[in-house]
């Protein structure tokens, strides 16, 4: 009986971190390392994550600095961080590059918030999709007699309790993140 219910409160757990991962991803308008996690620089034939190359600082809340550890990859740094696309303009003094994080626009922040709550709401789907299949595999069990049909009305009413309250910390992670958005 306890195998369904860890088996799903894992499933979830997992489909949340993974959305506290997206979040990370998006851009608020300051400085924050995680925004280059998705950077890759060619280093000597091998593409490498950039906190891999370099130290990645946010001396302030509008810059990220990056200082290489060999100063020859101060160029590649540059290239990469074009190339990721993250509508950054990275600037070297041949020492470290600077990455100044432009200031967002009320329409682009509005069009960021249109997209958390779309990462939201996959999310959710996919918690639900975790419930309904946990509790096939319930009812599948009763129907197989190997649980009383008490015991599967209980398994599924843990299930959605922990399906609420899943989906209540992607509401609250969302809520968190939209606020910092629309913060100027």
């Amino acid at each position: 009986m306890t195998d369904f219910i860890a088996k799903c409160k894992d499933e979830m757990q997992k489909r949340v971190v993974g959305f506290e991962k997206d979040l990370t991803r998006v851009r608020t308008g300051r400085a924050s390392i995680s925004m280059l996690d998705s950077v890759k620089v060619d280093y000597y034939g091998t593409m490498s994550p950039l906190n891999q190359v370099g130290t990645l600082s946010t001396p302030d809340a509008r810059t990220i600095l990056v200082a290489p550890f060999e100063k020859k990859l101060i160029q590649e740094i540059e290239k990469a961080i074009m190339k990721a696309d993250l509508g950054l303009q990275p600037n070297s003094d041949g020492v470290v590059v600077r990455i100044p994080i432009p200031q967002l626009t009320e329409e682009r922040r509005k069009e960021i918030v249109k997209n958390l709550k779309k990462m939201s709401e996959e999310a959710k789907v996919s918690i639900r999709h975790i419930r309904r299949d946990v509790n096939e595999e319930v009812k599948k069990s009763e129907k197989d007699k190997k649980i009383t049909e008490d015991e599967s009305k209980r398994m599924q009413d843990e299930i959605q309790k922990l399906t609420d309250n899943f989906i209540k910390a992607v509401d609250e992670r969302l809520t968190k993140k939209e606020k910092e958005v629309m913060t100027v």
